[in-house]
């Protein structure tokens, strides 16, 4: 299977949980729109969901996989097996340690982390307790989800990991049909959906044991105890952590200062559903075949393999995220109508809402390009020179915020985190130079101006379209809204794509095997 048809696989499966995700995030809206429900399940759901991408799915697609990889390579299934069992049943104890200390302290949790404004409205900060503490054993269901992925991501089968997701956004829809026709109220939507994400998590491991075992790859418990393989993969995945994880705590420091803001969270979780479309189908199905492909190329000293996959995902990630951006960025407004605003959700917090997702998308190609370089390093098992540059892209973004808050409100938050992923995503390139462990194709070069073209005559035609049609784009019928803003989109996309298929940026027979994959 050539690169990009495994781009695409995994880009198909994360498709549909983000085509899922919209309709969850639209049923919410209308049901909660953006008050103190709202906030305080986006505020509760943060918290596991950071926690399981910094310890999860960071640290182990960029730690375990590498290290599993070896074993697989050099002692054969059993040396992997064994590696496996001792990294699960450490793991195991861990999270229920992790996970019953966080419950009992879950208060102290809330008002010093999660939200800290809360406190001055004590129903809804004990509103974000109770929905913390139902969904956090989702964390660890999901910790082991991402080794069982990381696994099966070894083995070179990496849809199931990438499908499981869909399983979250089927039972919540599910959940918010059934309450939106019993005529529940706001609160009791929020447990609902609350027991629908620990319900999920349950799930989604359930289905990853089944595609391991159906691999030939059944794993048991042992003695969990700190062995040389699981300190090495603590040395190698704790600094990963950070690094994987920093869009997610650029999330989190956004979330408590917004959480100053009445609706601040959820405005803030709508704009970046929209935005998690493109980033979703893109820069992590990037991140999840990359790193492997990579791994193999270096372990076998084929350097010249490795600059091929690195180039190849350049034009990939930019050749897709690149207009996906302008098009956020351009007609933000008209999307965010078309999916949120109805039922509790009004035109003025679309105006608002539609800002942010404008200042989330001046940042889109920055975090997908974090996805692409940061395999350059896991690959090489330097997991030290990410988490630095993370951290000045925390630190970046949380002057910023600090800085353009009072100014811009929750757009400013948007702007920082923007900003903060520029500068991880210049300093990852500048040193990956300077290394001599990336080098630009000269095919790249140019297939990369050639986007950026392509994607600036996107950018006149969706000026154009939303200038002439402005009002016929936001208040019209929802039906006659559909149509304009998808022939919007259309008409758009037709310019961009005739552009660089005719130019040769996007190989059309290379575009017609993806498009034929998914």
């Amino acid at each position: 299977m050539s690169l990009i048809r495994k781009f695409a696989s995994v880009g198909g499966a994360t498709m549909a949980s983000r085509v899922l995700g919209f309709v969850r995030e639209a049923m919410v809206a209308a049901f909660l729109g953006a008050g103190p429900v709202a906030d305080a399940f986006y505020a509760a759901f943060r918290f596991p969901n950071l926690f399981r991408r910094l310890f999860a799915e960071g640290a182990f697609n960029s730690a375990f996989v590498p290290l599993f990889a070896s074993e697989l390579e050099t002692g054969g299934r059993e040396a992997a097996r064994e590696f496996a069992e001792k990294i699960l049943s450490f793991l195991l104890l861990i999270l229920l340690l992790f996970s019953a200390l966080a419950m009992v302290f879950m208060p102290f949790l809330v008002g010093t982390i999660i939200a800290p404004k809360f406190i001055e409205d004590p129903e809804k900060f004990d509103l974000t307790i109770l929905l913390t503490r139902i969904m956090f054993p989702y964390l660890a269901a999901m910790s082991l989800v991402a080794m069982l992925s990381g696994i099966l991501n070894a083995f070179r089968r990496y849809f199931l990991a990438a499908f499981a997701p869909v399983l979250l956004n089927i039972i919540l829809v599910a959940v918010l049909a059934a309450g939106g026709l019993s005529g529940l109220e706001q609160r009791e939507i929020g447990i609902a959906m609350a027991w629908g994400v620990f319900v999920a998590g349950i799930m989604q491991l359930l289905l990853l044991i089944y595609g391991v075992r159906k691999e030939g790859f059944p794993l048991s418990l042992c003695l969990p105890k700190p062995s040389p393989a699981v300190k090495r993969l603590l040395i190698l995945a704790l600094p990963t952590a950070l690094a994987g994880g920093i869009t997610q705590i650029n999330l989190l420091v956004g979330q408590i200062i917004a959480s100053a803001q009445a609706g601040g969270i959820a405005i803030m979780n709508y704009a970046d559903r929209l935005m998690q479309l493109p980033l979703g189908i893109i820069g992590i199905s990037i991140g999840v075949v990359l790193l492997p492909e990579l791994t193999r190329a270096l372990a076998g000293e084929n350097r010249k393999e490795a600059m091929h996959l690195q180039n190849r995902s350049l034009e990939f990630g930019l050749g897709l995220t690149v207009p996906a951006a302008v098009g956020l960025f351009m007609i933000p407004l008209p999307l965010i109508a078309l999916v949120y605003e109805r039922g509790a959700f009004d035109r003025e917090t679309s105006e608002i809402t539609a800002q942010v997702l404008a200042a989330f998308a001046i940042g889109l190609p920055s975090f997908v390009l974090i996805k692409i370089f940061q395999p350059s390093f896991y690959a090489r098992q330097d997991m030290k020179t990410p988490m630095w540059f993370s951290g000045v892209n925390a630190i970046s973004n949380i002057v910023l915020a600090l800085i353009l808050f009072p100014i811009f409100g929750v757009v400013g938050l948007a702007l920082a985190t923007s900003a903060a992923g520029w500068i991880n995503a210049f300093l990852l390139w500048f040193v990956l130079l300077g290394g001599k462990n990336f080098e630009f194709a000269a095919s790249t070069v140019r297939n990369v101006i050639l986007i950026c073209f392509a994607s600036a005559c996107m950018a006149g035609v969706l000026y154009a379209g939303n200038l002439y049609f402005a009002e016929a784009l936001t208040d019209n019928a929802l039906l006659v809204r559909i149509a304009l803003v998808g022939g919007l989109i259309a008409v758009a996309s037709i310019v961009y794509f005739a552009i660089v298929i005719a130019s040769g940026a996007i190989p059309k027979q290379q575009l017609a095997r993806m498009l034929k994959r998914n």
